[in-house]
C-alpha cells in the first residue's frame, strides 16, 4: 500500500470514526436542549412522526472534518509543503463558512420556534458573499482561471471577467440545491456518498491527493451520519451539514478546474432546486392571470422529493431512486472527463 492510499484510508477512516462519535455524544446534548425538528402544516402530514427529531448534526461531521484536516495541515507544515495544499484549504474553509451560514439559519428557527430562520435574503446575501470571496482568493492565488473546459470534448471557452460572476452564482446555486435535497431521512447524505465515491476514483486515476481528501471527507462524514441519519433518522443533519456538504461538493470541482463536471455531478442538487424554483414562480403566474386568481401547480409538491412522496412512494424507494441517479449522473460525470 502506497502512501497516497494510505493518508486517503487514514482521512475517511478517521473522519468516519469522529463523526460516529460525535454524533453519539451529540444527540442526546440536542434532545436536552429540545433543539428538535418542527414540521410545518403544509408539509407531508406523515413527517408529523419525525417533529422532535434533533437537528444540527452537520456540526458533528463538521467538527471531525476539521479536526482531522487541522492534524494534516499540521503535518504538512512541519514538513514544509503546507503551501501546497491551499486550494484544499479554501475549499475546506468555504464549505466550513456555508456550515456556520446554516449554523446561524438553525439557530435562529430554534429560538424563534418556527421553520423560517433567516430570511431568504439574508442568507443569499451571505452566501453570495461567501462565493465571491472564494472566488477571488482562489484567482489571486493562481488556483483558478477563466478558461472553462467544456465537458466531453477538449475545447476550453476563454470567458475573461465574465466567469468571476458567473462562477459565484453557480456556487451558491449549487449550494442551496444541496440544502433543498436534504428533506427525507438519509437522502442528501446517500447523494453526497455517491459523489465523494466518485471524487475518490477520480483521484485514485489521476493521482490527485488534493482531490482524493476530498473524497476522503466527503465518503467519511456522510457515511459516519448516515449511521443515525438513515430512516428512521435519529438525527436531522440541518441546515448546518446541508449547506456544507453542497458546499463542498461544488467547491471540489473548481479545485480541480473541472467546473463543468462538478455541475453535472450536482444534477440531482440542482433538479431539486429547480424543482422548488419553478413550483413558486409558475403558481405566481398562474395565479394573476386565472379568472379565480387561483394558482396551479407543476408538482403535487415541492422540492422534488416530497412530489414522489405525494405520488405515493415511501422514503426509502425515493432515497434508493435519487442514490441510483446519481450513480448514473456520476458515469455521466466520467465520461466528461
Amino acid at each position: 500500500m502506497d502512501w497516497f492510499t494510505i493518508v486517503f484510508a487514514a482521512v475517511a477512516l478517521s473522519v468516519f470514526l469522529l463523526t460516529v462519535v460525535a454524533e453519539r455524544v451529540l444527540i442526546p446534548v440536542l434532545r436536552s436542549h429540545k433543539v428538535g425538528q418542527r414540521i410545518l402544516e403544509i408539509g407531508p402530514r406523515w413527517h408529523k412522526s419525525k417533529e422532535g427529531t434533533p437537528i444540527m448534526g452537520g456540526i458533528g461531521f463538521i467538527l471531525a472534518s476539521m479536526i482531522v484536516m487541522a492534524v494534516f495541515f499540521l503535518v504538512q507544515g512541519v514538513r514544509g509543503v503546507s503551501a501546497t495544499y491551499i486550494p484544499l484549504s479554501l475549499t475546506l474553509a468555504f464549505a466550513v463558512a456555508n456550515g456556520a451560514i446554516g449554523f446561524v439559519d438553525d439557530y435562529c428557527k430554534l429560538i424563534k420556534k418556527q421553520n423560517e430562520g433567516l430570511k431568504w435574503y439574508q442568507k443569499l446575501i451571505l452566501q453570495l458573499a461567501i462565493s465571491a470571496a472564494y472566488v477571488c482568493i482562489m484567482s489571486y492565488t493562481g488556483n483558478m482561471d477563466t478558461a472553462i473546459r467544456i465537458p466531453f470534448c477538449n475545447f476550453e471557452m476563454e470567458l475573461g471577467w465574465y466567469w468571476y460572476p458567473i462562477a459565484i452564482v453557480l456556487l451558491t446555486g449549487v449550494v442551496n440545491g444541496g440544502n433543498i435535497t436534504d428533506g427525507l431521512d438519509g437522502l442528501a447524505s446517500s447523494v453526497v456518498l455517491v459523489i465523494g465515491a466518485f471524487y475518490a476514483v477520480w483521484a485514485f486515476t489521476v493521482r490527485n491527493e488534493q482531490l482524493s481528501l476530498v473524497g476522503a471527507l466527503l465518503l467519511g462524514a456522510s457515511l459516519g451520519f448516515l449511521v443515525y441519519n438513515f430512516h428512521p433518522a435519529r438525527v436531522f443533519m440541518g441546515d448546518t451539514g446541508s449547506l456544507f456538504f453542497g458546499a463542498m461538493v461544488i467547491a471540489a470541482a473548481f479545485q480541480a478546474q473541472e467546473e463543468g463536471v462538478g455541475l453535472i455531478l450536482s444534477t440531482v442538487f440542482i433538479l431539486e432546486m429547480l424543482s422548488s424554483f419553478l413550483q413558486v414562480v409558475w403558481f405566481k403566474i398562474t395565479k394573476r392571470f386565472s379568472k379565480d386568481k387561483c394558482g396551479k401547480r407543476l408538482f403535487r409538491m415541492a422540492p422534488l422529493h416530497h412530489h414522489f412522496e405525494k405520488c405515493g412512494w415511501k422514503e426509502i424507494p425515493i432515497v434508493i431512486a435519487f442514490t441510483v441517479a446519481e450513480l448514473l449522473v456520476c458515469i455521466l460525470a466520467w465520461l466528461a472527463l
